[in-house]
């Protein structure tokens, strides 16, 4: 269900001319992301470590990929890349980039839209630990993710 989810999104994402930002990566839900926005005539543009594209993960039919030395350039890219952020199920590196922008969403560092796919249910647990500090774009309080 979650390569289904991530397969529709990519055809989504590609139908309404809005390039994909990710981490590069052929593996997991991120490359089959990637596969079905490229699939259906959208644009992929990864941004991944030199380390890891030299441990060949790196999908090598984007439309561009950014080669960065150090995993801190590679967020701080994405990040000026990209127009919002998508968390989709995965795990502790997902997490962490996401926090992180949130974190500067709080902070007032950016003001791009930040969304979870909850697929099944995936991030209930993350959203019930982060349900004190959900707030709207202005500050206040809101029941809305």
């Amino acid at each position: 269900m979650y390569a289904e989810a991530a397969a529709q999104l990519g055809g989504d994402l590609a139908k309404s001319k809005i390039a994909l930002v990710f981490g590069g990566g052929r593996v997991g839900l991120m490359g089959i992301l990637a596969d079905s926005v490229l699939a259906a005539g959208g644009k992929a543009i990864g941004v991944m470590p030199r380390a890891l594209v030299e441990k060949e993960i790196a999908h090598t039919s984007l439309t561009e990929l950014h080669v960065v030395e150090s995993m801190h350039q590679r967020k701080s890219l994405m990040a000026d890349l990209a127009d919002a952020f998508l968390l989709l199920p995965g795990g502790f590196g997902s997490w962490e980039e996401f926090c992180e922008v949130l974190t500067w969403l709080q902070l007032g560092i950016h003001r791009k839209p930040c969304a979870i796919l909850n697929v099944a249910g995936y991030y209930n647990g993350l959203l019930s630990l982060a349900e004190p500090w959900r707030k709207d774009s202005s500050g206040r309080r809101t029941t809305e993710w």
